[in-house]
Formats: C-alpha cells, sequence, structure tokens
C-alpha cells in the first residue's frame, strides 16, 4: 500500500502526478506577446523537469537575465525579449535548445 495514497502499489495515483512530462526531448525558445498589452515575453516550454525543477531552473534564468517572469503549467515566462540569452545558456546546461516562432 501507497502510504500517500493509500491504493495499492501498482494504482498509485500520487506518483504519476509528480512524474516529469514527456516531450520530444527538445527545449524551445519562444517569444510571445499575446494577451499581454504588446510587452513581449520569452516562452521557454519542453523541460523536462518536475515542478520544483522548474520553479528552481526559472529562478536562475531570470537572474541570468535581470528580469521577471514565472512558472505556468510546464513553461517558464521570462519578461523582455531574451531568447538569445537563455538558448545559450540553456544549451551550456546540457538541452537540447531549438528557438521556435520568428
Amino acid at each position: 500500500m501507497c502510504p500517500g495514497c493509500g491504493q495499492p502499489v501498482a494504482q498509485c495515483v500520487c506518483r504519476r502526478e509528480s512524474a516529469i512530462p514527456q516531450g520530444d526531448g527538445i527545449v524551445r525558445v519562444s517569444r510571445e506577446t499575446k494577451g499581454r498589452k504588446g510587452k513581449g515575453v520569452t516562452l521557454v516550454t519542453g523541460v523536462p523537469l518536475d515542478e520544483a525543477g522548474l520553479q528552481k531552473l526559472a529562478t536562475e534564468l531570470k537572474r541570468r537575465c535581470g528580469a521577471g517572469g514565472t512558472v505556468k503549467g510546464a513553461v517558464i515566462e521570462i519578461q523582455g525579449d531574451h531568447r538569445d540569452l537563455l538558448a545559450a545558456e540553456l544549451a551550456k546546461r546540457g538541452y537540447t535548445v531549438k528557438r521556435a516562432g520568428g
């Protein structure tokens, strides 16, 4: 029995919730202005980390860019256009990075 959810280990639901989202292994860095009154943000998607890891990575990236930002779902948002800097930083950390969008 799982101590967290009380289900048999084979049917445990608490381990599935904390699982790392599956993707194609490519981290995409893009820019978006939609719904922000023309203000641009840089989006980082596809990072294979859990929620706590995403929060820590977002904090380090925001500090590196000198900008604010947040984590929404599995997407890191950094205020401003920092695509080149973030792509270089993520590649240095060992991720396969692609610039998405225009």
